[in-house]
C-alpha cells in the first residue's frame, strides 16, 4: 500500500522552482541541454550516456509529477550499535513514456525523499506504447506493446498487453509505477512478496525498462 501520509507532506510542502538559468552543467550533456542542442531525453538515450545531472531531467521535464511510495525505517548494525535511517522509494513521471523509481536514505525523513527523488530522476527511462493486442484494432497507443517480466528481491511480476478499456489491473504500488509512465491499458500477474513495496515498484519499474532495451520494438509481435 501506498504510504499517504509522506505523500500528503509532499504536497503540502512548497518546492523550489527550478531555475535554468542559475545552473551550471558539469556534464558534456548538461551543457547540450542548457544550449538547446539537446531538446529530448530520447536524443540522450540514443547516445547510451547516463544522466548524471538531476537538472538535465528537471530541464527537459518542467512538470514533471512525483509520487512517494514508501518512507521505511531501517537499520545498519555496526560494531558500536544499530543505525536506524529511513529510506525512501519514490516515482517520478509525465505519464508519457518517461517514467523512474528511485531510493534514499538518510537520518532524517525529507532528506531521504529528496535524495529519493534524485535518484529516480537519473534512473528516468523512455518506455515505448502499443496498441495493446490482436483484439484491439483502435490504432492508438495506450498499452504496452509485448509481454515482459521484471524480478526484485522475492517479488515478482509479469505484464501483459490489454484492449482498449481494460484499465491497469495492477496492485496499487504497481499501478502508481504504471500509470507514472501513461500506460492506460495492461493485464499483470505477480507473486512472490507483493507486499513488499520497495520490490514491486523496482520490479515494475525493471518489467518496463526491459521493453526501454529492445531494438526495433515496431517489429515485435504482440504475445499474449
Amino acid at each position: 500500500m501506498v504510504d499517504r501520509r509522506y505523500d500528503r507532506r509532499g504536497r503540502d510542502r512548497e518546492e523550489i522552482k527550478f531555475n535554468p538559468e542559475s545552473w551550471t552543467p558539469k556534464t558534456k550533456i548538461g551543457e547540450m541541454v542548457k544550449s538547446k542542442q539537446i531538446v529530448s531525453i530520447e536524443q540522450i538515450f540514443e547516445g547510451g550516456k547516463p544522466i548524471k545531472e538531476v537538472e538535465i531531467i528537471d530541464t527537459l521535464f518542467p512538470n514533471l509529477e512525483t509520487k512517494v511510495l514508501e518512507v521505511a525505517s531501517v537499520q545498519r548494525m555496526t560494531k558500536n550499535s544499530r543505525k536506524p535511517k529511513y529510506r525512501a522509494t519514490v516515482v517520478v513521471g509525465d505519464r508519457n513514456g518517461h517514467v523512474g523509481v528511485g531510493t534514499g536514505k538518510d537520518v532524517e525523513v525529507k532528506p531521504s525523499i529528496d535524495s529519493a527523488i534524485k535518484d529516480a530522476k537519473k534512473n528516468m527511462i523512455s518506455v515505448a506504447f502499443g496498441c495493446g493486442s490482436w483484439e484491439c484494432s483502435c490504432g492508438t497507443q495506450h498499452s504496452l506493446p509485448i509481454k515482459v517480466r521484471g524480478k526484485c528481491g522475492s517479488a515478482e511480476i509479469l505484464l501483459k498487453p490489454a484492449p482498449r478499456g481494460v484499465g491497469v489491473v495492477a496492485g496499487e504500488v504497481a499501478k502508481e509505477v504504471l500509470e507514472a509512465a501513461g500506460i492506460k491499458d495492461v493485464w499483470s500477474f505477480s507473486r512472490g512478496r507483493t507486499r513488499d513495496i520497495y520490490n514491486i515498484a523496482i520490479a515494475t519499474y525493471i518489467a518496463m525498462k526491459e521493453i526501454s532495451e529492445l531494438k526495433n520494438i515496431e517489429k515485435l509481435k504482440v504475445s499474449n
